[in-house]
């Protein structure tokens, strides 16, 4: 289990903007962010190089790793669930993975009302993340609360405004995205509750958009 002042590295890149960091405590040691339209497999090892080296941590000394596992960019979440892997086995520490919700809800910790965050799919749907369940919807088709609710995400916006003309409760925060201090109190809270820490697995909610060919794949050629 993380102490409260753990030294963790921090990788996000669930969503279009993507964070790296070392944290202690709730201080952030350092911190890179950006949203860059490509390479960002080959820009994430380098910020998190960047990031131990400013906060003049060796990975071997860090307490663990907080990994953002979803839902969100498929291309995001590989790469940054594979840089978190990597590290964990190369310097002997471990990983843990927290939702996006998670981080979210960690930012927002005096809302007394349900939290559901909101956030781009592919092909013009919205990852809905609520009560711990992500599922991906049509913008036309978010299901109603059954009471207030606050939303935060990048797609928020949209999704307030929606449920808002159908007459519910709605209360539009200014969270987009998450941040480096959210990811590690989330993980904190996880294991100080005694909750099993969840696997730097992602969590994928959309199919993926490879398919088969329809008549399979083609026999390997014989030696």
């Amino acid at each position: 289990m993380a102490p409260p002042a753990a030294r963790l590295l921090v990788l996000d890149a669930a969503l279009k903007r993507a964070h790296v960091g070392v944290i202690a405590g709730e201080q952030v040691l350092a911190a890179r962010e950006g949203a860059p339209e490509t390479g960002l497999a080959d820009l994430l090892p380098v910020w998190a190089a960047d990031c131990l080296a400013e906060a003049g941590q060796p990975a071997a000394g860090l307490d663990g790793i907080a990994v953002t596992i979803g839902p969100g960019s498929f291309t995001g979440l590989r790469a940054s669930l594979a840089l978190a892997q990597g590290i964990s086995l190369a310097a002997g520490i471990p990983v843990h993975g927290v939702t996006v919700g998670e981080a979210m809800a960690a930012m927002l910790p005096d809302l007394a009302r349900k939290l559901w965050v909101v956030t781009a799919a592919r092909r013009g749907r919205v990852f809905l993340e609520r009560d711990g369940v992500a599922a991906a919807f049509d913008d036309a088709d978010l299901p109603s609360p059954d009471g207030p609710v606050a939303l935060a995400g990048d797609r928020a916006a949209e999704a307030a405004a929606r449920l808002a003309a159908r007459g519910h409760d709605v209360l539009l925060t200014g969270l987009r995205a998450c941040a480096i201090g959210g990811i590690a109190t989330a993980l904190r809270r996880r294991l100080a509750a005694g909750l099993a820490p969840r696997p730097a697995q992602p969590l994928y909610v959309d199919p993926p958009e490879a398919r088969l060919p329809a008549g399979g794949l083609r026999p390997p050629p014989r030696p």
